[in-house]
């Protein structure tokens, strides 16, 4: 079984105005996947701008000042839930279009956090769509979130598959990012920037000065996430989802395309 995540930055433009699929990058990789060989896979994606934008001006997981501040950031619950649902659909849509059995599953209908961190989630329904030979399709959400100060949260997809490898037991996960995996620097800001082909622990990062502090989680976020799942014996693969072919070629499981992610 294979956990495939599809970053919000490559299948949405996260930088648009208002919420906006991308449609050219969604398509070229519904394709990919219908064309791959694999036995179970597992969607997850991410919220992109159909999700951070409301989830920031609503500032949906800071600590609940009082009742009016509830009230405003339920508002945002709500309009976020709405949004990010749209976009789940419309991935299903086209990995439908495609070939691919997608069968959409809300995070916020089964799986409640505290303090931010999944609580409760009970996968015997994702087990019994994989027997079937269903393609589950999960999404970055909010959530309720049983620590009376926050009460509601967002849960990224990131932590989706952090509990999913846990649980599941996938063989492989694969990140599909807007970059070539993780680097010594930010490849955006800094042209002597090197790819990085493996990654065992955060010492690995802090000596090579890539891990920095970073509020929003971003692809920091993502390896501490991985990191920790790797000492448990799955292996992950950060590649970029934004070039053409490199879906497929994960899915059927060719290496070196990217940074691995695994234990020491």
């Amino acid at each position: 079984m294979i956990i495939l995540k599809l970053g919000g930055s490559v299948i949405t433009k996260k930088e648009a105005e208002k919420p906006t699929i991308d449609i050219t990058n969604l398509d070229r990789i519904s394709k990919e996947i219908a064309d791959s060989s694999f036995d179970k896979i597992i969607i997850v994606h991410g919220a992109g701008s159909f999700g951070h934008p409301f989830a920031k001006e609503y500032e949906i997981g800071s600590k609940i000042q009082d009742e009016d501040d509830f009230n405003h950031k339920k508002l945002g619950f709500s309009i976020t839930q709405s949004w990010v649902k749209k976009l789940n659909t419309l991935v299903c849509d086209n990995l439908r279009e495609n070939g691919v059995l997608a069968v959409s599953i809300q995070p916020s209908s089964f799986i409640i956090t505290k303090n931010k961190r999944i609580y409760s989630c009970n996968l015997d329904l994702i087990n019994e769509y994989l027997r079937y030979g269903f393609v589950p399709v999960i999404y970055g959400d909010v959530v309720v979130d049983l620590d009376e100060n926050i009460k509601i949260c967002v849960l990224s997809g990131d932590q989706i598959i952090k509990y999913f490898g846990e649980n599941l037991k996938p063989t492989r996960v694969i990140l599909g990012s807007d970059v070539d995996g993780i680097y010594t620097k930010d490849p955006k800001k800094y042209d002597d920037a090197e790819l990085m082909n493996t990654v065992t622990s955060c010492e690995d990062l802090v000596a090579e000065g890539s891990l920095n502090v970073d509020v929003t989680g971003g692809m920091n976020g993502k390896l501490l996430e991985l990191i920790e799942l790797a000492e448990l014996g799955v292996e992950s693969e950060i590649i970029n989802a934004g070039k053409e072919g490199l879906i497929k070629k994960a899915l059927n499981h060719q290496t070196g395309i990217g940074t691995v992610i695994k234990k020491n």
